[in-house]
């Protein structure tokens, strides 16, 4: 099979124990990220089957028109709205989905907390400048962690808040608020008294068209001055400016992201770059090999069996 891996931006996937699965099949890697549709046409034509690092290339009805040789689409994780699915279905072009770890992105939200709080990175950059505490930061002990959604990742973060000793609160969807009272968790349903009352609070959603937007400055201007906004989810769940603008006015005190509207951001050209008060990473939640061993392992495996006949279009 004729197979393209996308936006391999570190060309990691040759590095992986699970590039072995390929064996056999005619592959190539592109590091690089097109967004011009013709471009994409144009590159991706002759290739039978595309594996997906996440969203980092979006599939319209209107370049999966023109792409005739396309029999599968293997995705790092869940298909999302970056895949025209309808598109897909018309085209008998199979969806292959895998899985994934949720500790990776845990794990770095909880890096990004630590981070945000104690204001580590700052701190790093006067030490090598030749300064010595500049800055008082705020502990995780008997402060509130707000998690809005409660699942995969959002659970495993609210464990790590547990650890440190803080206090959590749930807020989100029915489904959520379920499954965290399972867990031991308090929810809550007050949507403005969550947002208030939360010194951290850590957003784990699905971006679907419903949740596109999901947090406005109402919500962030409920914020304390010294609490920190965590995003490792998706950058699409926060109206369009409204991060920066609640930073620049100082509720929330501190942003802590993952995520970004269009990616890769380079140049620095985000705004949130230029903030004091926002700390940034370039989008590192499932960039771990372990992570990628899973998220790639399932992916190879979905398309070779599918080459092999052994699954269909979904």
């Amino acid at each position: 099979m004729k197979i393209a891996i996308l936006d391999d931006y570190q060309d990691a996937c040759r590095t992986l124990d699970a590039w072995k699965k390929l064996a056999g099949h005619e592959v190539t890697v592109f590091r690089d990220t097109l967004k011009d549709e013709d471009a994409l046409a144009e590159r991706l034509k002759p290739f039978e089957g595309l594996v997906l690092i996440r969203e980092r290339t979006r599939f319209t009805a209107s370049l999966l028109a023109r792409l005739p040789n396309l029999r599968a689409l293997s995705q790092t994780g869940k298909a999302g709205p970056h895949i025209d699915l309808a598109a897909c279905k018309m085209r008998g072009i199979a969806i292959l989905e895998g899985s994934g770890s949720p500790y990776a992105t845990a794990e770095l939200t909880w890096g990004l907390v630590l981070a945000s709080m104690r204001r580590i990175p700052q701190e790093i950059e006067n030490l090598k400048k030749g300064g010595w505490q500049q800055t008082v930061g705020m502990g995780l002990r008997g402060r509130m962690l707000g998690i809005y959604g409660f699942g995969r990742i959002g659970a495993v973060v609210a464990g790590y808040g547990k650890a440190f000793g803080m206090k959590v609160q749930v807020f989100g969807r029915e489904g959520s608020a379920e499954r965290a009272k399972a867990a031991g968790f308090d929810t809550i349903s007050d949507r403005e008294a969550f947002f208030a009352s939360s010194d951290v609070l850590s957003i784990h959603v699905r971006l679907t068209p419903e949740t596109r937007g999901l947090v406005t400055s109402h919500d962030l201007e409920r914020m304390k001055p010294q609490s920190v906004f965590v995003n490792t989810s998706r950058a699409e769940l926060v109206a369009p400016g409204t991060l920066e603008a609640a930073l620049a006015a100082g509720r929330p005190g501190y942003g802590a992201v993952d995520v970004y509207e269009e990616e890769p951001v380079l140049g620095a050209t985000h705004p949130l770059l230029g903030l004091g008060n926002a700390i940034c990473t370039p989008h590192l939640g499932y960039v771990e090999k372990d992570g990628y061993e899973l998220y790639f392992g399932a992916a190879f495996d979905n398309l070779t069996a599918f080459a092999a006949g052994k699954t269909g279009p979904a």
